[in-house]
């Protein structure tokens, strides 16, 4: 019987390394818990992507999102009842214990609305945090748009080049016609030549400017310098919301913006922090009840009533004066916010509109005028009507147009945020 044994026994062990064999090779076939999780899209392909993207992951924005959730914590404690006292006193101690004792249990209890107005006071400094936090994400939108404009504007702008190179291969494989016929002098072929190669170091810049716009980019987002991003789909849209000066500073003055209201709620804390000052100089009260013990009953019952004196008047006035400063600072501090938006308000709007101008009149006449002339000098061209300087200066003048259209769609777009970021429009 004890060969069977042996026999099973090998049997069982075989059995188990090969289920733990399989299992092993399971799991080393299993792909990276990360490679199963769903890939987030890479944001680049329009501006909503990056604003989400943004809004979601930035880290300066989840910071200040946990610190508004801090001093919402702030807001209950700030006005309940401070915590009870117990005290337990011994009297007449001797060999066989104390001949009383006493039990007691106080409750400060503030008057005067001392509670409501540091609620009001935690209440408003936490919406001054929730703003401060919707001004910073306003700031992070209008660099990272600034930003995706400039990406957009270097990706365009290699385009056009290249078109432009294409055309200059084209006029020289022109020129090298002629000169082979013996229509035009070498010169021509080799000015060409030059041309090209100045486009293509233009190129080379614009790639590199390219390249630090999506670093710039990526950083705002709160992302890896070196990270992917998606090629624009199109012009980036970012259209303001006021037709008029005059209606975006009334949208203005009416305290929409995230800064704005965070100076606000903070004057409003320093109003409240004042008129807890002067109260104050009012006492408060704490009620107390207690049991006296004598031996092993009970005696009797106490009730206590405690007054605060506010006796340090020099110290109560010094406070007082303290938060009616602070006060006079935060009103001052809007007054300043007010100005300050408003102006820069008015200048990311005549920027705007001169960037529209510009690049409307760009669009209706030089552009339409550069191109037929190129045309009309490549055709004189190719019959000898025109000399082959006149020919590079009407390409030149075709694609200068051009660049300068997108150029001036470029500024346009960049005061478009500003001015969007300064309207007050909270994410």
């Amino acid at each position: 019987m004890i060969p069977y044994f042996r026999s099973d026994a090998k049997r069982s062990d075989r059995y188990h390394s090969r289920r733990w064999g399989l299992l092993l090779a399971a799991l080393l076939l299993l792909p990276p818990v990360h490679a199963q999780q769903a890939q987030e899209p890479v944001p680049g392909a329009d501006v909503a992507s990056i604003r989400s993207w943004l809004l979601t992951h930035n880290p300066e924005l989840r910071a200040q999102q946990a610190e508004v959730e801090a001093a919402r914590a702030r807001v209950l404690p700030a006005g309940s009842l401070p915590n009870p006292t117990a005290a337990v006193s011994l009297q007449g101690l001797g060999a066989s214990g104390p001949r009383l004792t006493s039990f007691q249990l106080r409750q400060p209890l503030p008057l005067w609305g001392k509670r409501p107005l540091a609620r009001a006071i935690a209440e408003q400094q936490a919406q001054a945090q929730d703003a401060s936090r919707d001004a910073t994400a306003l700031d992070l939108l209008v660099q990272a748009e600034s930003a995706y404009v400039r990406y957009w504007h270097a990706a365009q702008a290699r385009q056009l080049l290249d078109g432009q190179i294409a055309l200059l291969e084209n006029v020289e494989e022109i020129a090298g016609v002629r000169y082979a016929l013996g229509m035009a002098p070498q010169q021509d072929a080799i000015r060409a030549q030059v041309a090209r190669s100045d486009a293509l170091g233009r190129r080379i810049a614009l790639e590199q400017a390219g390249e630090e716009a999506a670093v710039l980019l990526n950083l705002t987002m709160g992302r890896s310098p070196l990270a992917s991003l998606q090629s624009p789909q199109g012009p980036p849209q970012l259209p303001v919301a006021s037709i008029t000066l005059a209606a975006a500073m009334q949208r203005l003055d009416r305290g929409q913006h995230p800064a704005l209201r965070a100076a606000q709620a903070q004057l409003a804390a320093a109003q409240d922090s004042l008129r807890l000052r002067q109260r104050e100089y009012w006492p408060d009260v704490s009620l107390g009840i207690g049991a006296m013990q004598r031996g092993h009953r009970f005696d009797g019952i106490e009730l206590m009533l405690e007054v605060e004196l506010p006796l340090q008047r020099r110290a109560l006035a010094a406070r007082e004066r303290e938060a009616q400063a602070l006060e006079d600072a935060q009103q001052a501090r809007v007054e300043v916010q007010q100005t300050r938006l408003a102006a820069q308000l008015g200048l990311a709007w005549s920027q705007w509109r001169s960037g529209q101008r510009q690049r409307e009149l760009l669009e209706s006449t030089r552009i339409p005028q550069a191109e037929a002339n190129f045309h009309s000098a490549l055709a004189s061209y190719r019959v000898g009507e025109v000399d082959f300087n006149a020919l590079l200066d009407a390409l030149s003048q075709w694609q200068e147009a051009k660049l300068a259209r997108l150029d001036a769609q470029r500024d346009e777009l960049l005061a478009a945020a500003a001015v969007r970021a300064i309207e007050g429009e909270a994410p």
